[in-house]
């Protein structure tokens, strides 16, 4: 049997990531915010691949926040052109590996092919089991938490009676396992409105990596920094 030390630093089984920087690489190279986030999904394809040859269940990525709606419209624009065509191009493939496809975040205000191509994924995906790919689009912490409230007190429950288990069972992401890990890129430190749930008692990991440069040694070095780490969830060290 495991002793309590090495069950704390097992490896992480869900890894939550906010891919920042597609911008700030596209900058340096004299290219439009759009290159950027084309080559931005090749690290996400990346990405996918490493945490299922690392051993991971559950990968969440944070695509397009509700905040993200006051950028120029032309990047908005492209934004969703990059999520269609990772879709077209990956979602085969996604089927016949084995990755279940999620997208958690707020609906209304897609438009139409987009919400297709939404229903397709997950729809086309939900009986696979080896790997669980959540993908938060149109996506806001606090959005969701409120969204969570309203759906909670339209059950027409006692919401006096109301408990963590009971609310989270409301959150988008009810069926998943909070993450282990919180990832961000480009050297920023903030969570920036994602998972604010769910990310209670995540390891936060700041890396200085801009997104498109993200690699498999980059996951690597974030899973041994996590292992490394003792897990107390607000108790005592055992050290």
């Amino acid at each position: 049997m495991a002793t309590q030390s090495e069950a704390r630093r097992a490896p992480p089984r869900h890894v939550a990531i906010i891919m920042d920087g597609n911008g700030r690489w596209a900058a340096a190279r004299g290219k439009p915010r759009a290159f950027g986030h084309r080559q931005g999904v090749e690290a996400v394809r990346g990405a996918v691949r490493a945490a299922g040859d690392l051993g991971l269940t559950h990968l969440t990525l944070f695509g397009f926040s509700t905040e993200n709606w006051r950028r120029p419209a032309e990047e908005v624009d492209a934004l969703f052109a990059l999520l269609k065509r990772f879709v077209a191009a990956d979602l085969d493939r996604l089927v016949a590996e084995g990755v279940r496809v999620r997208v958690i975040g707020r609906r209304e205000g897609l438009s139409a092919d987009i919400l297709d191509i939404i229903r397709d994924a997950e729809s086309r995906t939900a009986e696979n089991t080896r790997f669980n790919l959540t993908i938060a689009f149109n996506y806001g912490g606090r959005d969701e938490i409120v969204r969570a409230a309203v759906r909670a007190a339209a059950d027409g429950g006692d919401l006096a009676d109301l408990d963590e288990d009971g609310f989270a069972a409301h959150l988008d992401t009810a069926s998943l396992p909070d993450p282990d890990m919180l990832i961000r890129t480009s050297g920023e430190r903030r969570l920036s409105n994602f998972m604010l749930w769910q990310a209670a008692y995540a390891e936060l990991i700041f890396m200085d990596v801009l997104w498109p440069d993200f690699s498999r040694e980059h996951l690597e070095a974030a899973i041994e920094d996590y292992r490394g780490r003792e897990r107390r969830y607000g108790g005592l060290s055992h050290v």
